[in-house]
């Protein structure tokens, strides 16, 4: 209930002291992402013409960020707010209920159903690159409407994305290919990598927290059952993802003989780290999954 408050009472200051910006103002048009995932797609859209600005930090998890007082300010200046929607974004509902021109870049997914204890839908679209696709049309659908003038110019750069992707999907099957059937199966920290899994046809054997956000936490009787499922189904790694503390997944682990492997889920990497944009942190992730489970 603080938390709520603490939130109003700072949109209201910054809405009474802030002034929206436009194209006209800006040199192109002023984007919000909410992660660095949708911020690379809307890059590889927009171009030049347009300014990105991604909320969430490298690193941080779209599950549990706390919203800053400086997001308030990035989100009244802005032209279009794009977010992933399926309650990815549910800890920065109280600014974005405010916020104008809000994009749901996953509209027209066929979002897959979570059948535990929450219910709801799987937000991590991002995990089968058709998704993107999607995203990529309806971003380049927002910006030609926010700015008519540079319409053909986001269409080429989303039709080329869209290639990209296309190319990517194809690459991803021809990996998953040198995996050996019967090895092909997921153990992950949180329910992450369900349209991964139902594109390239992986089996979930389980994952360290029953759910589909980071904030839950399993039940010794949870860990016992997903450590009897990885030894009796012949699970050969563990993995978990950047954004999450890896002490569970190492302990699962630890306990049952496999490897622990690093995965991007909901952010991309810093400079360096392999995973700069959306087409390489795929390409990290494959080629970690194909390497552990040969």
């Amino acid at each position: 209930m603080f938390r709520k408050l603490f939130w109003i009472l700072t949109l209201a200051a910054l809405a009474a002291c802030s002034t929206p910006a436009s194209p006209s103002t800006s040199g192109g048009l002023s984007v919000v992402a909410t992660t660095s995932l949708i911020g690379d797609a809307a890059r590889r859209v927009g171009g030049p013409s347009v300014t990105v600005r991604v909320l969430l930090p490298i690193g941080a998890d779209p599950h549990a960020y706390d919203p800053r007082p400086q997001d308030v300010a990035a989100l009244s200046g802005a032209d279009l707010v794009l977010v992933n929607g399926f309650d990815l974004e549910v800890t920065l509902q109280p600014l974005l209920a405010d916020a104008k021109n809000v994009v749901v870049v996953s509209d027209g997914i066929d979002a897959l159903p979570f059948a535990g204890e929450e219910g709801g839908l799987d937000p991590h679209v991002w995990q089968d690159p058709n998704n993107v696709i999607v995203w990529t049309r309806n971003i380049a659908d927002a910006f030609s409407k926010a700015d008519p003038a540079h319409a053909d110019e986001y269409q080429a750069n989303a039709e080329a994305y869209i290639a990209e992707l296309t190319s990517l999907d194809a690459w991803i099957r021809e990996r998953v290919a040198e995996i050996p059937e019967a090895n092909r199966k997921l153990v992950t920290d949180h329910e992450a990598f369900g349209y991964f899994a139902a594109r390239y046809g992986f089996e979930q054997v389980g994952t360290v927290v029953p759910s589909l956000s980071t904030g839950a936490a399993p039940s010794a009787r949870e860990l016992a059952a997903l450590e009897d499922a990885i030894r009796s189904s012949g699970v050969k790694a563990v993995f978990v993802g950047s954004t999450v503390s890896p002490d569970l997944s190492r302990r699962v682990a630890d306990d049952t003989g496999v490897r622990l492997v690093s995965l991007f889920t909901g952010s991309l990497s810093a400079a360096g780290g392999g995973a700069e944009t959306y087409l390489d942190m795929i390409r990290y992730n494959v080629n970690a999954i194909v390497e552990a489970l040969q």
